[in-house]
């Protein structure tokens, strides 16, 4: 049989597993959002941050490298705290929202590479050109704009989706 209070009880003061919780999460946070934002794909920073972070805790308390689930449990609800908190301020306040979530990024405006954005996020002509590609464009000149978004992914405008064509006729209708 099992000693339940070894197995339940903290083996760590609880503000120890809450200050190192909390000082990992922040320092990841930090590192995905500054560092590795090219990289995150279409998830939230604030998502795979969780999902990583989590599955060590939690794989940690399972294999016992802590002395007690209790401590696991705690160490991950602190993580959870953080990123609830964070999406939860994000929601309610633009200047969070920013620090977290970033703005987009312009890596080409009417046919013209922004040099300074791509050296910033290390993205080279290469790069950029098969993200072109991959949405059908062949040329630079051909596009109007071309964004970094903040979920890390590349959305383009070409200019010929701006051209009179699309524009309402004198009838106020667009062409069908």
């Amino acid at each position: 049989m099992p000693d339940l209070a070894a197995l339940f009880g903290l083996s760590l003061p609880p503000a120890e597993i809450l200050i190192r919780g909390t000082a990992v999460y922040w320092f990841l946070f930090l590192l995905f959002r500054f560092v590795l934002r090219r990289d995150t794909g279409a998830m939230a920073i604030t998502d795979v941050l969780l999902l990583v972070v989590i599955a060590d805790a939690a794989q940690n308390a399972m294999a016992g490298e802590y002395t007690s689930i209790t401590d696991g449990v705690l160490l991950v609800s602190t993580i959870a705290f953080w990123n609830y908190a964070l999406d939860w301020a994000a929601y309610h306040w633009l200047p969070v929202r920013h620090f977290v979530e970033g703005e987009p990024l312009h890596l080409v405006r009417n046919g013209k590479v922004d040099r300074r954005s791509m050296r910033r996020e290390l993205m080279t002509m290469d790069d950029l050109m098969a993200a072109l590609r991959e949405h059908g464009v062949e040329c630079i000149d051909q596009v109007k704009s071309a964004r970094m978004e903040k979920d890390g992914e590349i959305s383009i405008i070409r200019r010929d989706e701006d051209s009179d064509d699309a524009a309402p006729k004198k009838d106020g209708k667009l062409p069908v």
